[in-house]
């Protein structure tokens, strides 16, 4: 039940694409709580997707942006404002893509054009955002920012490729931004670390279905869904969490803290 936690607030979502989609549950939560949002993807993503159908549900703009292009990134923000009339309290960047992935490269034989790829728009579309947000003034005093990670940035899984790089990028820089923009504007800055997560993004990871199943039988909670996902960041764009950042949080059903499970284990039992 919707307790109004965001009422009067005002944010930026990136990265709908659908009903499967971490942000797409993101804005329905923050719309039911009180914000009020304009929502942004890819020029390529949204026709895609069906981002409008959500924008229609929750009475938000849609504002198209290459997160890799400085120039689009302005727009993107100088219109936010405008609409808004004044700053933002909050920001999701849920944004995430490998070509080597798309393409089956392997992590022994990639493409770094297509590495320097993912790195601008998985990571330095982070520190873009945030740079044009402090130089435009657009977020207000004790705002949140919240980047969708996964701990592949800490671990090893073969299959998620040049994206586990990608993700200890944007964690690098969430707590480096995060430093210069709270002594600057108290604004926060956190990644969130999910559980695997049948999105149209994760299902196009290589074995994806092995990575979630094993995380399910690894977590002590289970894997957390999407839904619950958006809670979070809910959580953390609310008052609620106002010393909290510099943070890389996991929420991923205990999987983090968890060495073996009793049904792991008797699998592989004599």
């Amino acid at each position: 039940m919707a307790q109004g936690i965001l009422s009067g607030k005002k944010g930026i979502i990136f990265g709908a694409l659908d009903e499967n989609s971490i942000a797409w549950q993101v804005a329905m939560q923050a719309h039911a709580e009180g914000a009020q949002i304009v929502l942004t993807n890819a020029p390529v993503a949204m026709r895609m997707g069906a981002i409008n159908n959500l924008a229609t549900a929750i009475n938000a703009p849609v504002i198209p942006a290459d997160v890799a292009n400085n120039d689009d990134m302005h727009n993107l923000i100088a219109k936010s404002m405008e609409h808004f009339g004044g700053g933002v309290d909050f920001i999701l960047h849920s944004v995430g893509m490998s070509l080597n992935v798309r393409k089956g490269k392997t992590y022994t034989d990639l493409d770094y054009d297509f590495m320097h790829k993912t790195m601008d728009i998985s990571a330095m579309s982070l520190h873009r955002l945030l740079q044009t947000c402090m130089k435009l003034d657009a977020i207000k005093e004790w705002g949140s920012v919240v980047a969708l990670t996964y701990i592949a940035a800490q671990r090893t899984f073969p299959d998620y490729n040049e994206m586990a790089e990608a993700k200890s990028f944007l964690e690098s820089i969430a707590r480096s931004f995060g430093y210069h923009y709270g002594v600057a504007k108290k604004v926060r800055i956190n990644t969130i670390s999910q559980s695997p997560t049948k999105t149209t993004a994760g299902g196009g990871i290589k074995g994806f279905g092995a990575f979630y199943n094993y995380a399910n039988e690894i977590s002590p909670l289970g894997n957390a869904s999407s839904q619950d996902c958006a809670k979070y960041c809910i959580s953390l764009f609310s008052d609620y969490t106002r010393m909290v950042t510099m943070q890389n949080l996991f929420h991923d059903g205990g999987f983090s803290n968890t060495g073996v499970s009793h049904s792991v284990m008797q699998k592989f039992e004599d």
